[in-house]
């Protein structure tokens, strides 16, 4: 399973190892909203069209009053793993204090902290966490930040899942005089990975420095556009935030037939902790089902959402024959 712990989404290295073409396969590795905003299908980019620094001004401040904080505080990014990229180099000072299993570009972002030593740290706080789907409180976060302050440090709190929790967002607090940054995904609740959208809330002599890094143009003209589009569609994330709840309990229903108990509490992925993993992730596999399994966790494996009826009833019959075979 080596070769599919570092993201999700290894198809190409899931055909050349157990066949197919990736029409074949049902891509369960990734936590992304598997019914995807519908817009995109009619959405049609002018190609020829720089970007436009009003626009993006404007992504900026929309997608700020969705995440209920200040637009002078947000900086869209081209995907929210660049921007916790571009904040290990703003923040390069700062070792990663040690934590939970979580995000591996955590550790690849940032240096760790030498042997425990003493110090400012960056901490990661992941909310809800991936993979386990831990959700944390406000209040939580919160008393996490007022910890790396007094230590001279910064908190990061990653809220790339946060989409369908209303309630649990930091973003609102970070400020001038705080060291809170927050970044956010699109491309998961959106289900629209593949555009590469994300932001980052900061104070603002952090957004100059990550400004920087990304240059003019950090997102295409496509981006933008979509992005603000989408932002604007109120209906369509209300029904989804309803929606996904109910597609989870669904999955975790036909996990729990086969003695797999899900654990989480976000709505777009589901955990299992099996002894029996490393085989279910090999009798998936062969059934050209991905799920995602993590390095130094072998009794972990994490599943997304079936898109569709006809794709739940073929992760049903792979996981009868697992049974069957055990």
């Amino acid at each position: 399973m080596s070769a599919f712990v570092a993201h999700g989404g290894r198809l190409s290295a899931a055909c050349a190892r157990y066949g197919g073409t990736p029409n074949d396969w049902l891509d369960l590795s990734t936590g992304i909203n598997p019914e995807p905003w519908p817009g995109a299908q009619t959405h049609v980019p002018d190609w020829r069209a720089l970007p436009d620094p009003a626009a993006l001004a404007r992504l900026e401040a929309v997608a700020a009053s969705h995440f209920g904080a200040d637009p002078a505080t947000c900086a869209a990014v081209p995907g929210s793993e660049a921007g916790l990229r571009a904040m290990g180099e703003v923040l390069r000072q700062f070792p990663l204090a040690p934590g939970p299993l979580t995000y591996s570009t955590y550790a690849k972002a940032f240096g760790s902290a030498a042997n425990g030593a003493a110090g400012p740290t960056v901490r990661v706080l992941t909310n809800p966490n991936n993979p386990d789907g831990t959700l944390q409180t406000r209040a939580e976060v919160l008393a996490a930040l007022y910890r790396q302050e007094v230590g001279g440090g910064w908190l990061i709190v990653d809220e790339a899942f946060a989409d369908p929790h209303t309630g649990v967002s930091v973003a609102g607090e970070v400020c001038e005089g705080r060291r809170l940054i927050v970044t956010r995904s699109f491309g998961k609740f959106f289900g629209l990975a593949g555009l590469r959208l994300g932001f980052v809330l900061a104070p603002p002599a952090i957004l100059d420095a990550l400004r920087r890094l990304h240059g003019d143009w950090p997102l295409s003209s496509a981006a933008i556009d979509l992005g603000l589009t989408a932002y604007a569609d109120t209906d369509w994330i209300a029904q989804a935030r309803q929606r996904l709840p109910r597609c989870a309990q669904t999955l975790d229903t036909l996990l729990a037939r086969f003695g797999l108990a899900a654990q989480g509490a976000s709505p777009l992925f589901r955990l299992v902790r099996t002894d029996r993993a490393d085989a279910l992730f090999e009798a998936l596999a062969r059934a050209h089902i991905l799920t995602r399994p993590f390095e130094g966790y072998p009794q972990l494996l994490r599943f997304g959402l079936p898109g569709s009826d006809h794709a739940l009833a073929r992760l049903e019959a792979a996981l009868t024959r697992w049974s069957c075979d055990g």
